[in-house]
């Protein structure tokens, strides 16, 4: 359940009546995207309110009229999607911040400069997304805004989205260890040498190469070989 502090309301009017709900900002939106949520995740409180702030009930007679029903999630998925969702400033200022972070996370992740195959720092996206005044949309999935964000980046900076394959070289001593850390990942292909050694070609996100490497280190003392490869090979 979401927390009291946490919450913004949802309003729908009818008839001179207004009736508003006190829920989750991120389930809000996924009901209005026509996903079927967990009322007690999206509701801070199982109730229908006439003025929320206020703590006042809507009546039966009321929520009879305007939605032919007095049943909770009918009218609350109703509220959603046809009504509004309020939110203060304050709470738009920080729902905007958190989806920011989320966004700017996921491209540093999942992107990479083609021109020195490495990952753009975070502080690199962020900047640019000042530069271009880039608008964040609090409601919107990050992985949706992200995308679009990456082509609008590609004016001014170079990034791509391409994941890339890491070819690993691991010695028989070390390929247990190792491959407990690699199938963390996306293993494209396994070669089994005659000695027991096994080469391994490993698509992954830029912004997860240092990981992977850093892992495999700690995990085989360092005895691994790696090189980047191109897929056409």
């Amino acid at each position: 359940m979401v927390k009291l502090e946490d919450a913004i309301i949802a309003r729908f009017e009818f008839a001179n009546e207004r009736f508003e709900i006190l829920v989750d900002p991120n389930l809000a939106w996924d009901v209005r995207r026509g996903k079927d949520v967990d009322l007690n995740d999206l509701l801070a409180i199982n109730r229908i309110f006439k003025d929320a702030k206020k703590g006042i009930e809507q009546s039966k007679e009321a929520l009879q009229k305007a939605f032919n029903t007095t049943e909770l999630r009918t009218i609350v998925v109703k509220i959603i999607r046809s009504g509004t969702l309020q939110l203060t400033t304050e709470q738009r200022r920080k729902m905007v911040e958190k989806k920011k972070r989320e966004i700017i996370d996921l491209i540093t992740k999942n992107s990479y400069n083609p021109q020195t195959n490495t990952p753009h720092p975070p502080q690199r996206i962020e900047l640019a997304l000042e530069q271009l005044k880039i608008h964040i949309d609090p409601f919107k999935p990050a992985s949706e805004q992200a995308a679009e964000i990456v082509k609008k980046l590609k004016t001014i900076m170079p990034i791509s989205m391409e994941k890339l394959l890491l070819k690993f070289s691991i010695p028989v001593q070390q390929v247990g260890k190792a491959l407990s850390i690699l199938h963390r990942y996306n293993v494209k292909k396994e070669e089994w040498l005659n000695d027991g050694s096994l080469l391994a070609t490993v698509e992954i996100p830029a912004g997860l190469k240092q990981e992977l490497i850093n892992a495999l280190a700690h995990a085989t003392s360092g005895n691994f070989d790696f090189k980047q490869v191109d897929k056409n090979e």
